[in-house]
């Protein structure tokens, strides 16, 4: 009946530990759904994997199903979503009660199962899974299905009066992703253009968008700024041109070409997070470079949400209960400030079931991994990863801040240490080669993964007993500083007092990286590894007071 912030280590079974007590509270509370919100696949994956060890060992008739986006459920990606064109709309609503009963005679619906039951009777997935929702006892999917501000989940427990239980898996994340549900951005160049080739009834609208839009940069600006106020005059020349495409589509179903649906549906999720701009939000200009096509500067404008709680707070309030979960909720404050979590809001930090003895945290204090000194620090880094590695052969995942900086780390290893195996995360890396580079990690294999901490693989991957013996940290994980994140600080030393700025924008949401990253070396009671925090700054009271409490910080060999 309440809200929970529940802080526990990384590899003690959260997800399970979450689920079934919630599941066993639905008849005393009356409870109609939960729903287990993830921000990523893994963690989606391990939910699913826990119901389904419910439901082999309890026969209670337990349903479940898991919502994926529409990107990765579409079977026909080059096909509009209508039944003039897509085989899978065509009918979709003479099919559907066939389908629908055929997919809840199933107890629990992944995407593989559900797609399955969906092309059987000739059905698209994704609206498949939506009609499925309704029937659904347990609902597994990203935080947007409850807390965006169209939210499917959301509007369906206020429609339907529903008593729901929410389950916010590694919470910490939920920062980030509300902010970027609650912001929108809208870029210039799209616009660019889109008058001349519009249809005859659109022409005048768009026209006067490019005109407002050219009004903002009469005055010579700076390449970035923020503004006090919204741009009014151009807001509502967007607004009247979402309003002519929206009369145009109702008489010409036929719809728009690409760049102006895109256009159109940017303006006007553009035109929705304006009406909630507050001090909670900043609106910036981003002045472009001139062309060789085109000396007008064009620009960029965006509404970025800074305090995502104004949002969740009412999403949160509305569910009968809510834990939010994750080894990094300190601090406390912190997260009950960003997330709006209700005054009384529960807080338990899970004691560590593991010993200080399975893991040697050791300082590399000599070494600054700033950006000004990444050039100096190359060779002291490969150093402490080369003897670390020849001293206890085995599994090793060492993180960088960037991909510039894990490259040069790694050409110089390559040269100096060719006894050292080791593979690199690339940029923009698909789910298969994602895949392989966490296969190499094997009970007998040897070698060091090079990831970029806050990626794919710096949380929510089990690499249990020898799969990984040891991880290095070479970085504090501080975000960048840069324009748009000064302005951060600033609005939240305004909101929460001089000084937390700085700590909400760069180092709590950095630490909280590290400590995620290096979560991945113990995972069970069994396991022993080491961690190698690789810069000056670790040494800092106000950075060790950050870290576990069950950690036995020590300086490094050579330290």
């Amino acid at each position: 009946g309440t809200t929970l912030m529940a802080q526990a280590p990384t590899g003690i079974g959260k997800t399970l530990g979450t689920l079934f007590p919630q599941l066993k509270a639905f008849p005393g509370q009356r409870l109609d759904k939960l729903f287990f919100l993830a921000a990523k696949t893994s963690g989606r994956r391990l939910a699913l994997d826990a119901l389904q060890t419910l439901q082999r060992n309890a026969n209670h008739g337990l349903r479940v199903l898991e919502l994926v986006a529409r990107e990765k459920t579409c079977e026909h990606p080059d096909k509009a979503c209508h039944g003039e064109s897509c085989p899978l709309a065509r009918g979709f609503y003479d099919r559907l009660p066939a389908a629908r009963a055929a997919a809840l005679g199933q107890p629990l619906l992944d995407q593989a199962a559900l797609r399955e039951v969906a092309l059987a009777h000739q059905v698209c997935p994704y609206y498949l899974s939506q009609e499925v929702a309704r029937w659904a006892d347990v609902v597994v999917g990203d935080y947007n299905y409850y807390f965006d501000s169209s939210a499917l989940l959301h509007g369906l427990a206020l429609a339907n009066d529903w008593r729901i239980c929410l389950l916010v898996d590694e919470a910490h994340n939920l920062i980030d992703r509300a902010r970027g549900m609650y912001s929108a951005e809208l870029d210039q160049r799209a616009f660019v253009g889109l008058a001349s080739q519009a249809p005859a009834p659109l022409k005048r609208p768009l026209g006067r968008v490019q005109r407002c839009w050219n009004e903002l940069h009469r005055e010579q600006l700076p390449d970035y700024q923020v503004q006090p106020e919204l741009p009014l005059k151009l807001l509502g020349a967007l607004q009247q041109a979402v309003s002519a495409i929206t009369d145009y589509l109702g008489e010409q179903p036929a719809g728009l070409d690409a760049e102006l649906q895109r256009a159109y549906f940017d303006a006007m999720h553009f035109c929705r997070v304006a009406e909630l701009f507050g001090e909670h939000s900043l609106f910036d200009i981003s002045l472009l470079p001139a062309t060789a096509r085109s000396k007008a500067r064009r620009s960029i404008l965006c509404l970025r949400n800074v305090v995502p709680a104004p949002f969740l707070a009412p999403r949160l309030a509305q569910a009968r209960s809510s834990v939010l979960f994750s080894a990094t909720l300190s601090p406390r404050r912190f997260h009950a400030d960003m997330l709006g979590l209700p005054a009384g809001s529960a807080w338990i930090d899970v004691e560590s079931p593991f010993e200080s003895r399975q893991l040697r945290v050791c300082l590399a204090e000599h070494v600054s991994t700033r950006y000004q000194h990444r050039q100096a620090s190359l060779g002291a880094v490969v150093e402490l990863i080369a003897r670390q590695y020849r001293e206890r052969p085995g599994n090793y995942l060492a993180f960088f801040s960037s991909f510039d900086y894990l490259q040069q780390v790694a050409a110089l290893l390559r040269e100096q240490c060719p006894d050292v195996p080791f593979w690199e995360q690339t940029r923009g890396m698909q789910e298969a080669a994602r895949n392989a580079f966490l296969d190499r990690f094997t009970e007998h294999s040897e070698g060091i993964g090079f990831a970029v901490l806050g990626g794919a693989f710096a949380e929510g991957i089990d690499l249990p007993g020898q799969r990984l013996i040891g991880a290095f940290v070479a970085t504090l994980g501080l975000p960048q500083v840069n324009p748009v994140n000064e302005q951060f600080k600033i609005r939240l030393d305004e909101l929460f007092g001089r000084g937390h700025g700085y700590d909400y924008t760069y180092l709590y949401p950095g630490l909280q990286k590290v400590v995620q990253a290096a979560g991945r070396v113990i995972r069970t009671q069994q396991d022993e590894g080491v961690v190698h925090l690789i810069d000056d700054r670790f040494g800092r009271p106000q950075v060790r007071r950050l870290l576990p409490g069950w950690w036995a910080l020590s300086g490094s060999s050579g330290g």
